[in-house]
């Protein structure tokens, strides 16, 4: 309920596990296949390194995204977003400009054009995520989104902040990477 893969990364770990306990002869691209076939972003984490993600999250193709020198803080909030409910009521828009070339602006400029759909559903249902986001940005963050489907925000940083620990109330989970 987090939006951040939790459970395809498993199914995923648990492929790749098995391919190597038991030595089975399996390409990278069967077994991204068959991971894609217990869940739509499984393929996802069987790959390193940033993906471009195409169709249902199984189109995947590497993409030379770099943050370093960024800090990255993720906000878990104390509650989660069913995929039911973030899925039943998105309504995806096809941006004027492809996302593999907006990705290429500088991160300062993401927050102009990069767009995760499933906000403009998710925030009026649980207004607290918008707030969440936007402290993200009062605080400094050059972009700032919900994570997949949400409940979970990230907000890239160019320092790291300061206090991020006690910036949101009782239950939320803030992490830094």
């Amino acid at each position: 309920g987090a939006g951040l893969g939790g459970g395809s990364s498993d199914g995923a770990h648990v492929l790749l596990m098995l391919r190597e306990m038991f030595g089975l002869d399996i390409s990278d691209a069967d077994l991204e296949k068959e991971a894609a076939a217990m869940g739509a972003d499984c393929a996802f984490f069987c790959r390193k390194g940033a993906q471009y993600c195409e169709g249902i999250g199984s189109e995947l193709e590497p993409y030379p995204l770099s943050l370093s020198g960024k800090t990255i803080l993720v906000v878990k909030p104390p509650f989660g977003v069913s995929t039911k409910e973030a899925y039943s009521n998105v309504k995806p828009v096809m941006p004027e400009v492809p996302l593999h070339e907006l990705l290429k602006k500088p991160v300062e400029e993401w927050k102009d054009c990069i767009v995760n759909d499933f906000e403009k559903s998710v925030f009026p249902l649980h207004p607290e995520l918008a707030m969440v986001k936007q402290s993200l940005y009062d605080h400094g963050a050059v972009y700032a989104s919900m994570s997949g489907s949400g409940s979970a925000l990230f907000g890239i940083f160019d320092h790291v902040p300061e206090d991020y620990e006690n910036w949101f109330g009782e239950g939320y989970e803030v992490h830094k990477g």
